[in-house]
């Protein structure tokens, strides 16, 4: 599982996938999560807007496993 360090309140989906490398460009995200089922806290949701905090978790499935962190605590 990767941890995503963010410092600021939140990060979209959209940016989480471009961040990871999952997607090359942000345009690619709607095309993706129409493509694809991504798992937030193990709900699907495919809004590319999607507000994401610390200790929240991305699934792809076979692809990626990802957790949002505060690089200041490490949560």
């Amino acid at each position: 599982m990767k941890e995503l360090e963010i410092g600021t309140e939140y990060v979209t989906l959209g940016q989480v996938l471009k961040m990871t490398d999952v997607i090359s460009s942000g345009g690619m995200a709607k095309w993706f999560l129409s493509e694809n089922e991504v798992l937030i806290n193990g709900q699907v949701d495919q809004r590319r807007g999607r507000k994401l905090r610390h200790g929240d978790f991305v699934n792809i499935p076979g692809l990626e496993e990802i957790r949002i962190v505060d690089p200041l605590s490490g949560q």
